[in-house]
């Protein structure tokens, strides 16, 4: 039996490729333990448009990117 790779792989992020450190994978999360439930972190719709289109839907941006993202200066 031949193994294949999931692809996209849910745990690497589609912006940067390393871990996003998922801890729902698509499940309900109730007890909110992902990081991305921390509501100081926000997803605003400019960060995920930024998500190549196959890839959304599919796997997590990392906190990296989050945080990066929300620390770039506005443009006016």
């Amino acid at each position: 039996m031949q193994i294949t790779a999931i692809h996209p792989d849910p745990l690497r992020c589609p912006l940067c490729g390393q871990a996003n450190g998922c801890q729902d994978l698509g499940a309900k999360d109730d007890l909110q333990t992902c990081w991305c439930n921390d509501p100081a972190l926000r997803f605003s719709p400019e960060l995920l448009a930024r998500v190549p289109q196959p890839l959304r839907g599919k796997a997590c941006i990392c906190k990296a990117c989050v945080v990066a993202f929300a620390a770039q200066p506005l443009k006016a």
